[in-house]
């Protein structure tokens, strides 16, 4: 877990450091949790981008998970 968001993290500091707090800002600390939300909606918060999401969407996938469907 990283510790530079507000709440600690378990996301990789190659999603930047913008998009781990800004994702700990709305409530998304956790991998379980990004499986509650689609990728579309993760691109509308402030400094979560594509390369973010993508970087993401491959850390679901290798623990067996993913994104909402839309």
């Amino acid at each position: 877990m990283t510790d530079d968001a507000p709440h600690p993290t378990e996301f990789p500091p190659s999603i930047g450091k913008v998009a781990r707090r800004e994702l700990a800002i709305h409530g998304y600390t956790r991998y379980e949790q990004l499986t509650e939300v689609t990728s579309a909606e993760l691109l509308k918060i402030h400094g979560v981008g594509p390369k973010a999401v993508r970087i993401l969407g491959d850390e679901l996938s290798a623990r067996g998970l993913g994104f909402a469907a839309p």
